[in-house]
């Protein structure tokens, strides 16, 4: 691995940079491309900067709306859609139906709900299906990820807060 790999002759050094994206991916839902040919020595200049991450250049130029200056990432567990975080809070540490989640949040238009609720929490990364390869599956439910967890106990929190 390129972590533990060091050559000072042909001046290569130790870098973690693989492995924190791989586990940006897997924990933040980033989109990281990690295709062999990024991770050689001499990547492609293409491989150091991906226009759909946190460190995109336009929140580069200006303060973000979350107060951090350009260099910082954004918290990736904030989400100012009101939804994602009803649906976050009904979820919980369930696996539901779209029926069942529906009734827990005394919703009635499936349309209106999938298109606001849970497409849009699937896309951010706070919900996930059972089973992936199969979305018509007869027995689908829809559970939180490890991002869609942290957002559920810190709005747990805050509501046990204003008690």
């Amino acid at each position: 691995m390129r972590a533990n790999y060091k050559n000072t002759r042909l001046r290569i050094d130790y870098t973690t940079i693989y492995l924190e994206r791989f586990f940006r991916n897997l924990l933040l839902g980033e989109k990281w491309d990690l295709r062999n040919r990024f991770l050689h020595i001499n990547a492609t200049d293409e491989w150091k900067v991906q226009p759909n991450l946190a460190y995109a250049t336009s929140t580069q130029q200006e303060e973000d709306k979350h107060g951090t200056s350009a260099g910082q990432v954004q918290d990736k567990l904030q989400t100012d859609d009101a939804n994602i975080k009803r649906l976050v809070l009904v979820i919980g540490n369930q696996e539901l139906s779209v029926k069942n989640m529906m009734d827990a949040s005394e919703l009635k238009g499936r349309d209106n709900f999938l298109n606001l609720y849970l497409k849009p929490a699937i896309r951010e990364g706070y919900v996930r299906l059972l089973y992936p390869n199969s979305p018509r599956h007869p027995r689908q439910k829809y559970l939180l990820t490890m991002k869609g967890l942290a957002l559920y106990n810190q709005l747990k929190k805050e509501k046990q807060n204003l008690l």
